[in-house]
């Protein structure tokens, strides 16, 4: 099972005692700070909870699967996440 963002919404608003709009707004904020940040180079990290940032991945030769072929892949950026110690307890179930 997962949980949707209309579903995420109403268990946040549910939960802070807010309208579905304001949760909606919130969460979409929230969404633009971490978007913003990593798209900056920087960290974003809630303690006890999850840490975002990005991390340099280096040039490198890859295989055409359908060919064989080598071809080179430029250097580039990838999303680096974390589970902090309450998310990695949560999971344990």
């Amino acid at each position: 099972m997962s949980v949707n963002r209309s579903e995420l919404v109403q268990a946040v608003a549910a939960k802070a005692g807010l309208s579905t709009g304001d949760a909606d707004k919130a969460l979409k904020a929230f969404q633009d700070v971490v978007l913003e940040n990593v798209a900056a180079g920087e960290n974003v990290a809630i303690s006890g909870f999850l840490a975002v940032g990005r991390a340099e991945r280096a040039a490198r030769t890859g295989i055409n699967p359908q060919t064989g072929e080598a071809l080179d892949i430029p250097a580039g950026y990838r999303v680096k996440l974390s589970a902090g110690s309450a998310l990695k307890r949560a999971a344990q179930g």
